[in-house]
């Protein structure tokens, strides 16, 4: 709990997206699916990733750990949000914010460490095929997908001791629908410049080395698709690529608008709708990219459905057919 004053703050009142009743519970329902097509979609592709061994290649061990990833982000936040929606008093405890704020934190930056890591695959694999499985080794893509974990749980960390720190007044309202640190920085009455300092920093370096890795190696992509004289080997080349690229922008395009850009443009509107794009939509929509584009998930899941031809009527076959 945090003390101020003498005064013990032991649970904050989250505003959500609004006070409207009739409108929350259509949000509900709404968000209830999202989130539901959200885990089938990621748990789904890690159980079909598992099962078939033509999948147990560098490429889908990433997408693996990327399913895993999205859908432990998305369950740090979404379960609450959504009971929020019918409860009359949307509280959460001092601590259950700080460990909400961990959580989806260190997930959030595991999967722009992770989606950096996907980048460079992909360059082996265009760039340098016939070595891909002898540089792509089962301990370099463990090193990369730990390594990836690791930074994020760091990251998290070094955020959340310094959200131990701050000091909360009279106003325990967090004007947000989850315990995102911005909305925790606008709440405190102390001197929040050394986090507001951490967060620009370790988010800077979390996000320019992502952002850098996958520049670079898409400019190597770009440069050997150009090379290829085919028209036809251009395009195969290319839509290797095209479910992480479209991944890639959603992802860093909405976390850049959120929190680097001018301090004079921040509207705490503005990012809770960025926030639910961020936390909710973004991992219902990854499995779904990576599911329609990609020929490999489509021949596993009809193979799936051959050895097993009631599963055919599962909602999995809305994702693949």
């Amino acid at each position: 709990m945090a003390r101020v004053n003498g005064t013990m703050i032991s649970e904050f009142i989250l505003l959500g997206l609004t006070d409207d009743q009739q409108l929350e519970v259509i949000l509900f329902v709404v968000f209830l699916i999202i989130y539901g097509i959200s885990l089938l979609g990621n748990l789904g592709m890690i159980m079909l990733i598992l099962s078939d061994h033509h999948l147990h290649t560098p490429m889908y061990f990433f997408l693996g750990n990327f399913s895993f990833v999205d859908a432990c982000y998305s369950s740090a936040v979404a379960p609450k949000m959504l009971l929020d929606f019918l409860a009359k008093r949307k509280a959460i405890s001092y601590n259950g914010c700080i460990l909400q704020f961990y959580v989806f934190c260190s997930f959030a930056d595991t999967e722009s460490l992770l989606l950096a890591a996907m980048a460079y695959d992909r360059y082996v694999a265009i760039c340098n095929p016939l070595m891909y499985n002898a540089t792509m080794s089962r301990s370099l893509c463990i090193c990369l997908v730990s390594g990836s974990y690791l930074g994020g749980i760091v990251s998290s960390l070094i955020h959340t001791c310094s959200a131990l720190r701050l000091s909360f007044c009279k106003n325990n309202a967090i004007n947000h629908f989850f315990c995102d640190l911005t909305a925790l920085l606008a709440l405190s009455c102390s001197d929040t410049s050394l986090n507001e300092m951490l967060l620009f920093t370790f988010g800077s370096l979390v996000e320019a080395s992502s952002i850098i890795t996958i520049l670079a190696s898409y400019t190597f992509i770009i440069v050997a698709i150009l090379g290829i004289c085919s028209t036809e080997g251009r395009l195969k080349a290319f839509a290797t690529c095209a479910s992480h690229l479209i991944a890639v922008t959603m992802f860093h395009g909405t976390l850049l608008f959120m929190y680097f850009r001018p301090s004079s443009s921040y509207s705490m509107d503005t990012d809770k709708k960025a926030s639910l794009f961020y936390t909710v939509v973004i991992p219902m929509l990854n499995p779904l990219i990576y599911s329609l584009r990609n020929k490999d998930v489509k021949d596993a899941f009809r193979r799936l459905i051959e050895r097993d031809p009631h599963f055919s009527h599962g909602i999995f076959y809305v994702f693949i057919s």
